[in-house]
Order: structure tokens, then C-alpha cells, then sequence
């Protein structure tokens, strides 16, 4: 849904802790360090996109729970630093050793970062897909097609990214705080007189919370009522509270997670916060206010235990008249999503307008020859040397290569107009400005609603060429993910180029990092994707009544998908009334923010893209565990500044992979036969029912 890796952060400048860190100009050439003939070399490349291969299965686990992805950033720069640093002195320079400076460590991340993308696409779309009947009976069956069209979604934004490089790094000098906040982590490991000292504490850090969330995650699935979830209201329950098993029906349990307590550490209070009153909002007060007034139902518990009900089914027998409240609270919580990355965007305009003109004018210059006129204002100055300037050839060349290989597979394998799947790519495009735009300012790159909003659009593309129902819902979902697929590349890989502007390395030897770790993210997401599809079947079938898995973006992509192509809006009048209003509510909070709120009080505007998570989010265990996680890093950070900033990051980053590779060892286990709902125990569980 989001993608959100660091501090919240609201200005031209980094804040963290109260401290303004400069983020406009390359840092300092350190006179004492060695000059790094070698920035791109084998070691950085394989040891780059194995750690983005773990953060790639962490993602597509941690989209699947929440809708969150969390960059390979921090956690490629401490872990590769940690492989590369005792491998470039102890082994000879043939297999391996050499120098291993700053640059060649941001070579190893950008492979990290690029290696681990793409997950979203399984978390959103392609459960969406399946759930319509829209492919074919399982993931597995499917298996050569989700690699073919991961391969066009896997490079476009890879290519979009150079263009505007200039625009957003150099001319506008946007924030993108993740990128900042590797290049210092980066710079802390090699340069200083306690560089060594610090990089072997942040390292050690990282190694035991990545192994405890590792082994909580795995050890836990077979005790899940003691060791992960404390069902708190059930055991009131049982202790003869009658009544307050209506809290534990409405989701509200606490959860051990690792990753979303690291999670909450690295978004900070504003989103955090607003995730857990957009749940409380949802899922404590309209949620039972529209059951007891009879706008929606509930269903009997499989527990049997007395009063609890099951408000998450997403059953569509008759979404308009018998509504579940999970459905009936998708609505609000995606026009939400919708409207607040739109208005943000809206406010923004002038600066989305004058980077797609020099990029279009670079375009046009470059195959017609014509001289592109640039203002006064749109004249950049580059300060890195040529050769070390990704040239025009190679990334035009591998746009003009991912097009191609895009419309052979949309059309051979998905009966796809050419014409329709090139105005994909053209979307694709402009949506990419836009989760640029937003990453670099706010840190938030509102892939999912990028996505919905290309649903709508071809959605109206099918209904005016009159195609079917189904083959409408096929074309605005594959049209949604090209669009969301490139804009999360794009994004990611700018903040990369963020990181090498303040290095001062090489953005050629970045880009070819980038190019080799999303050869590797093509076969990592969608092959984690299946596995976790085999493993938990409802991710992709609706008639499961419960599952371990929420998948609010898929929520969220398939009420868009079906809206959007069916004869009748399936939205309950009341749902869509609320929706309208919450929707003006999210318009008019970030207009203000950027008109009369000054800009050190933006961290007290509610941020609506979290409340609307909360709605479309059926469990309040990672609203909770967040807020935990930023609580603590809030009061960490300002009574031991120094303690958070050498371990904060790399504890959380830890934990967020550990946590993700853990939940792949279980689905393993799960396909084994062997799992905790196997041999594990239900102390702790609602109705001696196995909870994991």
C-alpha cells in the first residue's frame, strides 16, 4: 500500500532527534581514506542482491499482513558492510579482498534495494486477480506467467528513475529521507576515528535482533497463544468479563511481532499514531456503531464461544444489502488513500509539471535533435564527471527493451491491446513523478492508490471499448500493477541515487547494481508469492472465513477492480456516504498542511494514507505493535540521542527482515506438514483453537 522506511519528515532538511542534518550537497571528501578504484565490482553485486533476496521474502510477507514494505536500504548497508569489511582484509584480492570503501558499500545496497522490490505487486494485485477467477486455479499453475510479467514490471522504473535524477535530487534537492538516512549510516561505518568501533556495534546489533526476530517468529508458531499473540479480552473473558468478548471479535488483540514494532521505530509517531486511530476509528466505534444499527453483519465465530462474532468475512453474496463491516469499511478507507495521495499531489503540481517538461525535452531533444529551451530555473548543473554519468544509450536502451518485452507478454499472454498495454506504459510514467514526488517530500510513496487510480482509468477504457465484466477486471488490475510496479521502482531506486549524491559515488556503477538486483527480484517475489500461496490458500480464496494473513491492499485492489468494471456500483449507500466524507476529510487535512500549517507543526496534522489502512485493515495487532515501536524510539531518541542513533536503525532493520524470513521458514514448514498447527500447542488460544 505504502511504502514507508524512516523518520517522519516534513522539510527541505533531515530531523532527526531535533537535529537538522544538511541533505542538498555531497558529503566531504575524507583526506585520509583510500581512493576506491573499485565501486562496482562481483562481491558487492552477489552479497547486494542476497541480502535484497531476503528482504524481498520479507516484503512480500510483511504486504501480505499489513500492506507496508520496507526498503532494502539499512539493512543492505549494515549487513554488506559486515560480509564485505572482514572479507576485503582477509581474503586475497582474486577471491575478494581489496579496499571496501563507502562507494563500493553503496554499490552492494542500491543491489540490496533493487534485488528487494517488487513484492507489492504479489500483496495487491495478483491475490486480487485470483480471488476474481480472473487466472488460473492456483499461483503454482501460473508460475511462468508471473514471471513474465514481473519481467515488465521490473525495469521501467529502473529506467525512469535516470531522467529524474536531476530534477528531484539536484534541482529540487527533495529529502528522501531512506536515502539520507543510508548515506549516513554508510558514512558512520568508513569514516571517522571511531568508524571501526561504531561499525562493529551497529553490526552486532543487527545480527542478534535479525536472529532473535528470526527465531521468535519460527519458535513461536508452535506456541502462538503464549509466545506471539495474547488474546487479552478472551482471557477477561474467561475470567467471567462476559461482555468484553466483543473486543476480541472486533480484532483487538496484541501481538509479539518484531517487524512492526521495528516498523513503528522507523516511521515515527505521525503515521504510526494515525494508523492506530484509523483503526480505533474503524474498528472500536463505526464498526460496531454499523452493526448495531444494522448496515452490517457479522457471522458466528468458529470458536463457539458465547457472543464472539466474525466481522472480517469478505464474502459478496449481496455486498449492498448484507454487507460484512470488513467490506463495508473498505470503501472509506480507500477513497481515503485516494484522496490523500491525489491532493498531495495536487499541491505539488508545479514541481511534477517542470520535471515532466525537462523530461520530455530531454526526450525529444535526444531523438530529433531539436535544442530543448530550459528556463533559467530548469538549468542543473551535474557535478559528477561524465564517466561516471549513466549514459543516455544504456538506459534509454533498457526502456525501449522493457517496452517491447511488455507488449509480447501482455499480448500473447494476457490478449492485451498493443495500443492499450503503450498507454499503460504511459501511465506508468506519470504515476512514477508521482511516488517520486511523494517519497522525496513525505518519505510515503502511495504505490497502491497509484495503482487504483490506473484501475480507474482503464477501467473506463473497457467499459467505453464494451468488454466484458471479467475481461475489464483482468485489464484495469494488470494496467494498475505496470503502474505500480514502475512507480515503486522508481522511487526506490531515486532514494538510491539520493545516497550516491551525498557519497559522491558513481551513479553509472548504481545503475548497474540496480539492473542486476532486479533480475534477482524477478524471481524472488514471485517465487515467495507461491510458496506463501501454497502455504495459506486463503491468501487468493474468499471462501475462507478466517486467515493468517489480513491482505488489506488486496482488499482494497479488488473493491476498485470490481467497481470499476461492473454495470452497478456494489458500494452500500451508507459505506459510500462516509466514504465521501472522510475522503473531503483527508482533502481538507493536507490542504491545510500545506497552506496554513507552519511547517514545524506538520508531525500534528493527522496523516490520512495511515488512518485509511486502519479502516481497510481488519486486525489491530500491527497498528498496536507500531505505535509500541515508535513510542519507544520517540522517547529513546530524545533522552539517549546518542544510543538511538548508533543502534535504532540497525535494530529495527533487523527485526523487519527477521521477522519476514522467519514467516518463509513457516510457510516451508506449513507445506511440510509439520507446523505449529501441526505439533504446536493452543494454550492461550480462543476455544482451544489453534491461533497461529
Amino acid at each position: 500500500m505504502v511504502e514507508h522506511n524512516s523518520q517522519d519528515d516534513n522539510s527541505g532538511e533531515f530531523v532527526s532527534g531535533g537535529r537538522f542534518i544538511n541533505t542538498d550537497d555531497p558529503f566531504p571528501i575524507d583526506p585520509d581514506a583510500p581512493v576506491e578504484e573499485r565501486q562496482l565490482t562481483i562481491r558487492a553485486l552477489l552479497v547486494g542482491c542476497l541480502l535484497g533476496a531476503v528482504i524481498a521474502a520479507s516484503n512480500v510477507y510483511l504486504g501480505l499482513k499489513t500492506g507496508w514494505t520496507f526498503g532494502a536500504s539499512l539493512f543492505g548497508s549494515i549487513f554488506g558492510f559486515a560480509i564485505l569489511k572482514p572479507l576485503s582484509t582477509a581474503a586475497p584480492r582474486w577471491l575478494g579482498g581489496g579496499y571496501f570503501g563507502p562507494k563500493e558499500n553503496n554499490v552492494c545496497q542500491s543491489a540490496a534495494s533493487a534485488a528487494g522490490s517488487l513484492g507489492l505487486i504479489f500483496t495487491s494485485g495478483f491475490p486480487a486477480a485470483y480471488q476474481l477467477g480472473l487466472l488460473g486455479a492456483t499461483p503454482r499453475d501460473d508460475i511462468g506467467r508471473l514471471f513474465t510479467f514481473t519481467v515488465c514490471c521490473a525495469f521501467f522504473g529502473l529506467a525512469f528513475s535516470i531522467p529524474l535524477r536531476k530534477f528531484y535530487i539536484l534541482k529540487l534537492k527533495l529529502v528522501f529521507p531512506s536515502g539520507v538516512a543510508a548515506a549516513y549510516t554508510i558514512r558512520s561505518l568508513h569514516v571517522g576515528k571511531n568508524a571501526a568501533r561504531d561499525a562493529k556495534k551497529k553490526t552486532k546489533a543487527l545480527i542478534l535482533s535479525f536472529c532473535f526476530a528470526i527465531t521468535l517468529r519460527v519458535v513461536s508458531e508452535y506456541a502462538p497463544g503464549i509466545l506471539w499473540d495474547w488474546h487479552i479480552f478472551y482471557t477477561l473473558n474467561r475470567l467471567g468479563w462476559n461482555g468484553i468478548i466483543a473486543a476480541e471479535s472486533w480484532g483487538w488483540i496484541w501481538e509479539w511481532t518484531p517487524a512492526f514494532i521495528g516498523a513503528g521505530m522507523l516511521t515515527g509517531i505521525n503515521s504510526s499514531y494515525s494508523f492506530l486511530g484509523g483503526s480505533f476509528l474503524a474498528w472500536a466505534i463505526i464498526g460496531p456503531l454499523i452493526v448495531h444499527t444494522g448496515k452490517a453483519f457479522g457471522i458466528p465465530a468458529v470458536t463457539s464461544i458465547p457472543g464472539q462474532m466474525n466481522y472480517a468475512s469478505m464474502s459478496l453474496t449481496d455486498p449492498i444489502n448484507h454487507p460484512s463491516p470488513r467490506y463495508w469499511l473498505v470503501w472509506p478507507g480507500t477513497l481515503m488513500l485516494l484522496c490523500t495521495s491525489f491532493t498531495e499531489v495536487a499541491c505539488n503540481w508545479k514541481s511534477i509539471y517542470s520535471a515532466a517538461r525537462v523530461a520530455m525535452g530531454a526526450l525529444t531533444e535526444r531523438f530529433r535533435g531539436d535544442s530543448f529551451e530550459k528556463t533559467d530555473a530548469e538549468e542543473i548543473l551535474d557535478p559528477v564527471p561524465p564517466e561516471d554519468q549513466v549514459p543516455f544509450w544504456l538506459w534509454g536502451g533498457v526502456l525501449v527493451a522493457s517496452i517491447i518485452v511488455t507488449c509480447i507478454v501482455m499480448g500473447v499472454q494476457y490478449g492485451q491491446n498493443v495500443g492499450i498495454t503503450i498507454l499503460a506504459i504511459v501511465f506508468a510514467f506519470i504515476f512514477s513523478f508521482i511516488g517520486c514526488e511523494s517519497a522525496g517530500r513525505t518519505n510515503i510513496n502511495p504505490v497502491t492508490s497509484i495503482g487504483n487510480a490506473s484501475q480507474l482509468i482503464f477501467g473506463g477504457i473497457g467499459k467505453g471499448r464494451g468488454y466484458s465484466v471479467q475481461r475489464g477486471e483482468l485489464l484495469n488490475s494488470l494496467s494498475g500493477m505496470l503502474a505500480l510496479g514502475a512507480a515503486e521502482q522508481a522511487a526506490d531506486m531515486i532514494g538510491d541515487l539520493k545516497t550516491t549524491h551525498l557519497l559522491g559515488a558513481s551513479p553509472k556503477a548504481v545503475f548497474c547494481g540496480q539492473l542486476t538486483g532486479a533480475v534477482v527480484s524477478i524471481f524472488m517475489a514471485a517465487g515467495v508469492y507461491v510458496v506463501f500461496s501454497t502455504a495459506y490458500p486463503c491468501i487468493n480464496d474468499l471462501s475462507y472465513t478466517t486467515c493468517s494473513f489480513p491482505t488489506p491492499d488486496v482488499q482494497s485492489w479488488r473493491a476498485v477492480g470490481v467497481a470499476v468494471s461492473s454495470s452497478t456500483l456494489p458500494i452500500p449507500p451508507s459505506s459510500g456516504y462516509t466514504a465521501i466524507g472522510l475522503g473531503i476529510a483527508a482533502v481538507i487535512s493536507v490542504v491545510a498542511k500545506h497552506t496554513v500549517v507552519p511547517p514545524k507543526y506538520h508531525n500534528w496534522v493527522p496523516n490520512f494514507n495511515a488512518i485509511g489502512i486502519g479502516f481497510i485493515m481488519n486486525i489491530c495487532t500491527y497498528p498496536l505493535a507500531m505505535f509500541f515501536g515508535s513510542t519507544i524510539a520517540f522517547f529513546w531518541r530524545r533522552k539517549f540521542f546518542n544510543h538511538y542513533e548508533m543502534y535504532c536503525f540497525a535494530i529495527a532493520a533487523g527485526f523487519i527482515a527477521g521477522e519476514g524470513l522467519g514467516g518463509i521458514v513457516n510457510a516451508v514448514l506449513t507445506i511440510a506438514g509439520v507446523s505449529g498447527a501441526v505439533y504446536g500447542t493452543t494454550i492461550g488460544c480462543p476455544g482451544g483453537l489453534y491461533c497461529g
